[in-house]
This record gives structure tokens, sequence and C-alpha cells, in this order.
């Protein structure tokens, strides 16, 4: 029976990545409010929070700090915009504070509301550059299998999730996916890291080739995969995937939108895996998911590009409304004052080595096929045979229920494609608390596997 707040919710909401059919039986779970790396239900009722909201929650719930930033900022001018040449000091501040942060070479930042409308902004971009550079068939866009880039028309088109393309009538022509670098499930029997890494390398230049060079203008990755299965690359992955690239061309565009900002132990995932692209999207930690905010680099081809092409045209003829809004641009600026003031990033990578053995030992789980990950985030694959690697039917819902079990038991995790159980706590987790985290996940692995045994899904396979 859902309460009277549940059934108010079933019928005014549409959830976004929600089975609606089963949810009007289940209903939400109501969240009131959160203090620190705890979230707390309508009922009182608290649970660790291992998803960082959805992957953004750095600083944990209720940083006073920020709170502040914002009721300063939304008191002194909350609204104005960046269009027609009008600008103010929170988004100024902000662009040269994260120009300074930046890995890689950039001249300007541009801003956007969120990760999905950076990497939007990121294809017009390079379609952009390459009109100005007289280069008007070099558009084709390259990611990967089970890589998230977003939901507008296209960055689903670069994400290559099933359910993101599935009677959406998507992806659009021009997006193209080579395959994804997940060694525990797509590797040859034998096949090293590197060898694997190397045939992946292998199907990119062969796609460029067959597509032709001068058709192909970006190829676009997460530094570790997100919602695809919070998936970590394999040894020498990047590295030959760049020589790839440099080879033919293409622009490496960095999707950061859930490695930046202290995720894995550096302030950009790139950092951590050796990555050199020619531009970067964030979004999520830049504001610990307290606004809305997120933006791209801008490397200086690129900029005198935009620069070229205003003259010629008369205007740079893109921008959202919120984009550079000033009360998020002030909470991303307290959020980065306190990285840095907290260590945080220094924190995660002193935190991760415990954080990531917690996460390994849950391989030797019966139902664990895969636990991997890298700072902290990882991910574990759920399998019916530890040996062959064989899964349950998609329909069985094995990891659906498995994070059922840890909602039980007090902790939020996320079930993703292919059976995969996601953990991406805040950053500011202490190791008391992923002990926590990790044993009530374990529990909830236990009742998983009794689950299974009463359902007799293994006798069915």
């Amino acid at each position: 029976m859902l309460s009277n707040l549940a059934t108010r919710d079933v019928e005014t909401l549409i959830h976004p990545y929600t089975n609606l059919s089963t949810f009007r039986e289940t209903g939400p779970l109501v969240l009131e409010r959160g203090h620190g790396v705890w979230v707390y239900d309508s009922d009182g009722r608290p649970y660790l929070e291992g998803m960082a909201g959805l992957w953004c929650t750095a600083l944990g719930y209720s940083n006073e700090e920020l709170v502040e930033a914002a009721s300063e900022q939304m008191s002194r001018l909350p609204f104005t915009h960046l269009f027609s040449g009008r600008s103010h000091d929170p988004a100024i501040e902000l662009a040269e504070t994260l120009k300074e942060l930046m890995p890689i070479p950039t001249s300007k930042i541009f801003f956007t509301s969120s990760g999905s409308e950076a990497n939007d902004t990121q294809v017009k971009l390079t379609w952009y550059l390459n009109n100005a550079l007289g280069r008007p068939a070099k558009k084709k866009i390259i990611s990967r299998i089970k890589g998230y880039h977003g939901v507008t028309v296209a960055t689903a088109s670069m994400t290559g999730l099933t359910a993101n393309h599935a009677d959406w009538d998507l992806p659009l022509p021009g997006f193209l996916h080579v395959g994804c670098p997940h060694h525990y499930r797509f590797a040859e029997a034998g096949e090293t890291e590197e060898a694997f890494s190397q045939r992946l390398a292998d199907e990119l230049e062969a796609l460029i080739l067959r597509e032709g060079p001068d058709t192909v203008a970006a190829f676009v990755a997460e530094p570790v995969m997100g919602a695809g299965g919070a998936i970590a690359p394999p040894a020498g992955y990047f590295a030959k995937i760049q020589a790839v690239l440099d080879r033919y061309d293409v622009r490496f565009i960095a999707d950061e939108v859930i490695c930046g900002f202290g995720r894995l132990g550096t302030w950009f995932g790139s950092e951590a895996l050796g990555m050199r692209p020619d531009s970067l999207s964030f979004a999520k930690a830049v504001t610990s998911g307290y606004m809305p905010l997120g933006g791209i680099s801008i490397d200086e081809p690129l900029y005198k590009a935009l620069v070229t092409q205003s003259a010629k045209l008369g205007t740079f003829g893109h921008g959202t409304t919120y984009s550079g809004h000033p009360v998020a641009c002030a909470v991303a600026l307290k959020t980065i004052e306190i990285y840095k003031r907290d260590r945080i990033v220094e924190g995660v990578a002193e935190k991760a080595p415990y954080f990531q053995a917690r996460l390994s030992a849950l391989a030797d789980h019966p139902i664990v096929g895969e636990a991997r990950g890298l700072g902290l985030i990882g991910g574990l694959e759920i399998v019916a045979d530890k040996s062959s690697k064989r899964q349950y039917e998609p329909k069985a819902g094995v990891a659906a229920r498995c994070v059922a079990f840890a909602q039980a038991e007090g902790l939020i995790v996320r079930f993703l494609a292919g059976d995969r159980v996601a953990v991406c706590p805040p950053l500011v987790i202490s190791h008391d608390e992923i002990d926590t985290l990790f044993d009530r996940l374990g529990r909830a692995l236990d009742r998983t596997e009794a689950w299974i045994a009463s359902e007799g899904l293994n006798a069915a396979l």
C-alpha cells in the first residue's frame, strides 16, 4: 500500500530511467534530508548514499558553506546571462579558476547546465570547427559501446546503451561505435589487458579507414565508464587509442562528467589515465551536485575558429539561458575552494586503495564474477557461473534485486545493464563509512544469493 506522498508522486511525475509500469506498484523512495554521506527518507530512516546521488555529491549533503555561497549570490544577483557580451564576477572568476585546473592547454571555458548539454556542445563545436577549416565532410563522431554521454538527440546517439536507442530512432546517422574496453567481459580467452587494448585500438583504426579519415571528426570517451557499468579501462588502452587518433587527425574529447574533480584521486580522470584530449566536458562534482552546472574546455585552435566564424556570420549562434548562471558559478567557486583547502583530491588518493581492497574482496562472493574500479568508483558484476562468466537472463533482474536488498540494508547503490552494480560514494566518505558501505553491500549479496536459490534461477539455466 503506497503512502499518500508516494501516491501523489506516481500520479504526477515521470521518473527518468525507471520502469514506469512496475513503478506504479512499487512507488518511490522519498528522501527528505541529508547530512554528510547519509540521506533520510520521509519516515526518518537513514541510508548511506553509495552513489553520491548520481555520481555527483562529492562533498556530501548539507554542506553549510555551499548553502551560504548560494544564498549570498541569490541575494546579490540571482540571475543574469552571458548573451550579447553581458557578464558577471562569478562566471569570470570560475572560468579563470577552471583554466588553471585544466590538465590540457585551455584558452576559454564555455558553460552549460549539465553534462548532456556539455557533450552536445562538443558535437556542435566539432562540426562548426570543421566547417570553419573547410572540411565539411569531416563530421562523424565515434564513441564506445556502453559509453554514456547524455540524453539529448546528439548525446544519446553517442551513448552506446541499447535503452537509449530502442524506439527513440537513434543513433542518428554519423554516430559510430567501437568496442567496449571491458577486459573481464569482452577479452578473448588468454588475452592480456595490453593485447586487448591493442585489439581495440586496431578496431578503431579499421573503422576510421573504412569510413574515411576525412569524414571522421572526433572520438569521445569517459576515463572510467559510468552508467555503462562502472568499468575501468584495461592497461595501455588510452595510449594505444591516442596513437590512432593522432595518426588520422581525429579530435579527442574526454567526457569528465563523472571522473572530473577528484573521483579518481586526481583533479581530472585524464590525468590518472594519461589521456591527452583536445577538449574535456565537465559537470556534476564541479558544484558537488548542489546546482546544475556543466561546461567544456575550449582549446586555442577551436577558439580561433569561433572568432573567425563570428566575423563571417555576425555572431556565435550557440548558448542557453542558464549558461554560466551566477548562483551555480558561485557554488562552483566555493566547491573548488573547499576541494583545495581541505585537500579533498589528495584524500581520495589516500582512501582509494582501501576502498578498492574492500571492493576487490567481493570478487570472492559466490555470485560475483568481477569487482573492480579506480579511485572512489567501482563496479561489480553478478554472474550465474564464475568459471564461464555465464550471466542470468536479463528478465530475472538479479542486479536490480541486489540493489533492492542493499536499500533494505540501508545502502543506496545502482544497478546497471549486464547485472552490474555501481558504487560511487561522496568523496568525503571516511574509512569507517567505507566499511559500513561494503559490509551492507556484502549482506545484500548474501540475500541475493539466497533469493536466487529460492527462485530456482540456477536450475532454470
